[in-house]
């Protein structure tokens, strides 16, 4: 999300920052530019405006005149607005009031709304450590029912027995008798969707707003539609009373204007972001690290958040203890590619670390995909156990067996094996020096990490053990995922590879 305002941005600040000294002419002149890359990234005309405005103002000032370093300051200005734009403190799901508490789920149809109820109630389950229960209240949909009970199943969160021939009026009525009776935490209430809006639609949410008196209205909005998804926040808080909103699909929208539009347009928080299609993909909305995300500055402290929900504590402390010992096996390997993949990809772990908006453009040109760390999995997952506990056995016919039995070449074989070695040395090292207690936390096991002064140095692997674990040193010791080397690339990073 945000990719190409973030790069049509940071190619404003660059040449901001390169300057010694800022007029009002240049800043002007600055201002002009973002507010072009902002039309074009879809935010709405009149954030626009307001936005623009307010940095202006702030930009010509004192503050930046006599400032050391200028440019920087324009980048901070431009921060701290971004961030009053999105809303400025992350407001959390409210479920501060008398159980159970009834949340009311709104949106057109197709915006990923039932998707997105079994995703929120998952969280509120696991996370929260409530008692939820689900009742889709759409009865005109086929199979509608039947597909939150079947994501009910799949998230663990119970679901309000299907009567066939009930309202919509009546399946909430029945859904907060059961409940109070029940003993639940949190009453989900999935309404019907339309494919756009009506009057019959709204009618209905209306009916059953006044009925159980929500604590909580949040629209769904599918964040591709841009415009019309602020256009349809607007008619749903006139129409119905939204508190809240949830975007889905940011993961496909590289604008972001729906984003930064929302808080703007409606004066209602964006309390959580769809960033997938699996049941776990649903993110706080924090828009400090928004703001961040935009500017190229990362959001380090949602990956490491990410790491902790996604990481098995367990696992690392048992990958540490081997480590220790110097023992760095393939099933280790695998483990911690199968951790970044559950991280989002390396395209999810880059977007979030700072000053690697230029990297990622670079892998991008050279054909990188998530679907490479697929490959070296099914490359570890041919070999026998007693292959992966010691790649020393693998001799040219075993390597031609488990290229033909993962679909791939006997030179990618050389290259994950190649790596492997290199990463076991790494670890080693690192074990050697730093301790046990480093080693869990380059592996993301909760483990403290050294102070700043202690930290070992390290081969030429980048930044250790990367974030929650990212194989071979993350930044700077992915996986060799094969080929000539990309210029300007850290040691230990993917080639390029057709």
């Amino acid at each position: 999300m945000f990719e190409g305002l973030s790069e049509r941005l940071g190619s404003v600040f660059d040449r901001l920052k390169k300057r010694g000294a800022l007029s009002e002419s240049d800043v002007s002149t600055a201002m002009r530019e973002v507010r072009v890359a902002l039309l074009e990234a879809d935010v709405a005309l009149p954030v626009v405006k307001s936005f623009i405005d307010r940095v202006r103002e702030r930009a010509i000032g004192q503050e930046v005149i006599k400032s050391v370093t200028p440019g920087q300051m324009v980048v901070k200005i431009v921060h701290d607005e971004l961030v009053a734009t999105l809303g400025s403190d992350s407001q959390a799901v409210n479920l501060n009031a008398v159980a159970p508490v009834p949340i009311l789920m709104v949106g057109l149809q197709g915006g990923g709304k039932t998707t997105t109820t079994a995703k929120l109630a998952k969280r509120l389950t696991e996370r929260d450590r409530k008692k939820v229960l689900m009742a889709s209240l759409d009865v005109t949909r086929p199979a509608a029912r039947e597909q939150l009970r079947t994501l009910g199943e799949q998230v663990g969160v119970d679901t309000l027995p299907i009567v066939q021939g009930e309202t919509a009026l009546t399946i909430a009525k029945r859904a907060m008798t059961a409940g109070r009776l029940q003993g639940y935490d949190v009453v989900m209430l999935d309404t019907a969707g339309r494919t756009s809006i009506d009057e019959g639609l709204m009618a209905e949410a209306r009916a059953v707003r006044d009925a159980v008196n929500p604590h909580e209205v949040l629209l769904v909005a599918d964040a591709l539609t841009g415009q019309d998804a602020v256009t349809t926040a607007t008619n749903f808080d006139e129409r119905v009373g939204i508190t809240g909103i949830i975007l889905t699909r940011v993961d496909g929208d590289s604008r972001g204007g729906a984003a930064l539009s929302m808080r703007g347009v409606t004066g209602k928080p964006i309390k959580a972001l769809g960033v997938g299609e699996k049941v776990g993909d649903l993110e706080d909305f924090h828009p400090e690290r928004i703001a961040g995300r935009i500017l190229g500055m990362g959001d380090v402290v949602s990956l490491v958040e990410k790491a902790a929900q996604t990481i098995e504590a367990d696992e690392a402390e048992k990958m540490a203890e081997r480590m220790m010992k110097g023992t760095f096996t393939l099933d280790d390997m695998a483990s911690q590619l199968k951790q970044l993949r559950n991280l989002g990809g390396l395209g999810g772990v880059l977007g979030m670390l700072p000053g690697v908006g230029k990297l990622q453009k670079q892998l991008a040109g050279a054909n990188i995909d998530d679907g490479q760390l697929k490959r070296q999995e099914a490359i570890i997952s041919s070999m026998t156990k007693a292959e992966r506990v010691n790649p020393r056995v693998m001799n040219a016919s075993r390597k031609r067996r488990v290229a033909a039995g993962s679909g791939t070449e006997v030179q990618d074989i050389n290259r994950l094996l190649k790596s492997h070695m290199e990463m076991a040395k790494m670890m080693k090292k690192v074990g050697k020096m730093g301790g046990k207690g480093m080693m869990k936390g380059l592996m993301g096991g909760g483990g403290g990490m050294p102070a700043p002064g202690e930290m070992p140095k390290l081969p030429s692997g980048g930044m250790g053990g990367g974030m929650g674990g990212s194989p071979g040193g993350g930044m700077g010791g992915m996986p060799g995922l094969g080929g000539p080397r990309l210029p300007g690339l850290p040691p230990g990073f993917p080639g390029k590879r057709k």
